[in-house]
């Protein structure tokens, strides 16, 4: 069977953790986690900035990112502006 490389990406505000790791050909999302030691902690995940789930099946070359949870929604941020500029 062959084997695949990817990569797992968890950005944080001040750093950025990437680890290639190594799969047999068929492996999933989920196996990329186990594979570079990442924890997935309910967050959505992706591949190339697209969001799929743990058990989607991986090609060569993808790049498996972890999404942190946003801290303020952008519409309500949107708004709360428009209100403070209205005053």
């Amino acid at each position: 069977m062959a084997a695949m490389r990817v990569e797992v990406v968890y950005a944080t505000r001040g750093s950025l953790d990437a680890v290639a790791v190594e799969l047999p050909a068929g492996a999933t999302v989920r196996d990329a986690l186990v594979a570079a030691r990442m924890k997935e902690q309910g967050a959505a995940l992706g591949i190339f900035g697209r969001r799929v789930g743990p058990e989607t099946p991986l090609a060569d070359g993808d790049r498996v990112e972890i999404y942190r949870p946003l801290l303020a929604d952008a519409k309500e941020q949107r708004r709360r502006r428009a209100k403070a500029r209205r005053r």
